[in-house]
């Protein structure tokens, strides 16, 4: 493509090819908790003649703490679960190259990614690393066409929102681009504060710059000036590694006055979400960032319409606009090759609990439960011939299911009569001997604890549910109180809200049909 934008970013980028050896230390979350950031400190003075590199997590947070290393033939070398005294180990593999090279394992070339596209494998924050691997091309073809096509490839290419509610994400564009206003806004939601989900993090961890470009190429396609991206507060070092990216993309003008030497002008900024799972709900969002109570709007009007200060605004998840960037450099058609007929593209799953290896895995969406949890997370700790491990799947606003029923595909939507559904994409995997009734008390006090108190039957009955599931653990049994859990479960799901209130009944109706006694 001959296109004045790609030249400005390949004029920005000429002197960034790899030319000394790189060593790669992945930094995240997880993996600080793991000890990464000393062996990074410890491997530092031994490393002078090359080029020593935090980056995030590449998903396989079981491998953590993890080095690679790359030479500048693209033979890589790989150390998992390092500890300091491998540190020597490390060194002479730097100096004295093995014949043999450990290519990425086989659990990263087994997946789909196309968000987490090179997470792990490039400093985070380096916008001219994003730029030689590929990055901005998208914004760079965008920028070549006219707003409405932008927005027309999108909706070609069927993307939907990754956030659970999996609202066409084409539609919403459209929405905010046909409302009349000289104001208006792209909100990037990164609350994540889903218990069991991990995927947003790791993405802002990772790969900040395609959160940025989705942004910027969302707000170019529906005129707006502003992006501002809601950081869960508890998330410190992606709001570190986000808030260098941004400064980046500002020194190479891909964000500021007439980016990328185009006549379109956008600006971003940073705010700390207010903290709790509500928020992640988007009229909540906005009511904190218009600095009222952390409870949800009645809508309409929707945030496409009357958002942020009341003007339109666009609101998308960090998985969702990772996306964009793909659908816009390498076209929809490539993008609707990947996934199911329901549902296009990918999914980013955060696996966790007892299970051999858990992480963040991108996969086809339609992939089974099942699929992910053995062929990926490696099966259950617990696991023997007769898989017996039930999992809550989708977060306190979804339920649970026996080991019976995992061949059921991730999909949009409920994936079960009873409600089950993915939601954001969390899969936690309890022991054999879980006790499933307490289990579903967990849920249900987080919801009771987590709701706002803004709809009575949400305020008053996710915590008459909790009283209830007690005397079910006291008289070991559900049986006596199936009815009343029932009427409750069903009036709070319908009267509520926001989709806290709305799931609140799920882990309920899962609990009475899979364990009704």
């Amino acid at each position: 493509m001959n296109s004045k934008y790609k030249n400005h970013l390949l004029n920005v980028n000429k002197s960034n090819d790899l030319k000394r050896i790189r060593v790669m230390v992945q930094i995240g979350q997880c993996s600080d908790s793991v000890g990464a950031k000393e062996i990074l400190h410890a491997i530092k003075p031994l490393t002078s003649s090359v080029d020593l590199i935090e980056t995030g997590c590449d998903g396989l947070c079981f491998l953590a703490p993890k080095v690679i290393i790359e030479y500048p033939n693209k033979a890589v070398s790989i150390f998992n679960n390092v500890s300091e005294n491998d540190k020597t180990e490390i060194v002479n593999q730097i100096q004295n190259p093995t014949t043999e090279n450990n290519r990425q394992s086989a659990l990263i070339e087994n997946q789909a990614r196309i968000a987490m596209d090179q997470c792990g494998y490039i400093e985070p924050s380096n916008a001219k690393e994003y730029i030689l691997k590929g990055g901005y091309e998208g914004l760079a073809k965008a920028l070549d066409i006219e707003s409405d096509k932008v927005i027309a490839e999108i909706e070609k290419s069927k993307l939907l929102g990754r956030g659970g509610a999996y609202f066409p994400t084409g539609l919403k564009l459209r929405a905010v681009s046909k409302t009349e206003s000289n104001t208006k806004y792209v909100v990037v939601n990164a609350e994540e504060g889903e218990p069991g989900v991990f995927k947003d993090r790791h993405l802002l961890e990772g790969v900040p710059h395609r959160i940025i470009e989705g942004a910027i190429i969302s707000a170019y396609a529906v005129n707006a000036t502003q992006i501002i991206f809601y950081v869960n507060a508890k998330a410190k070092l992606s709001l570190v590694r986000l808030k260098k990216a941004i400064e980046e993309s500002y020194d190479l003008n891909i964000l500021g006055e007439n980016i990328l030497g185009s006549k379109y002008s956008v600006e971003a900024t940073i705010v700390q979400g207010a903290g709790g799972y509500v928020c992640g709900e988007e009229t909540t969002l906005l009511n904190t960032l218009e600095g009222d109570r952390r409870e949800p709007r009645i809508k309409p009007p929707f945030p496409t319409e009357s958002g942020y200060k009341a003007n339109p605004t666009l609101i998308n998840n960090c998985e969702t606009l990772s996306n964009i960037p793909f659908i816009l450099n390498s076209g929809a058609n490539l993008f609707k090759q990947i996934g199911c007929e329901s549902a296009k593209g990918t999914k980013i799953m955060s696996l966790s609990g007892a299970v051999k290896r858990p992480g963040v895995f991108e996969v086809p969406m339609g992939t089974s439960i099942a699929t992910i949890i053995k062929d990926f997370g490696g099966g259950a700790i617990d696991d023997d011939e007769n898989y017996k491990n039930p999992v809550s799947i989708g977060g306190p606003s979804s339920g649970i299911l026996p080991h019976d029923q995992l061949d059921l595909p991730i999909l949009p939507g409920k994936i079960h009569p009873t409600g089950v559904m993915i939601g954001a994409g969390g899969i936690v995997v309890l022991k054999d001997k879980t006790n499933i009734l307490e289990f579903i008390k967990i849920l249900a006090k987080y919801n009771a604890k987590e709701s706002c108190g803004k709809c009575t039957p949400c305020r008053e009955g996710t915590p008459r549910i909790v009283n209830i599931l007690e005397k079910c653990i006291s008289s070991g049994k559900t049986s006596t109180y199936q009815e009343e859990l029932s009427d409750l479960a069903d009036i709070v799901s319908s009267a509520s809200l926001c989709g806290l209130g709305q799931g609140a009944g799920t882990p309920i109706r899962s609990l009475l049909h899979f364990w009704p006694n």
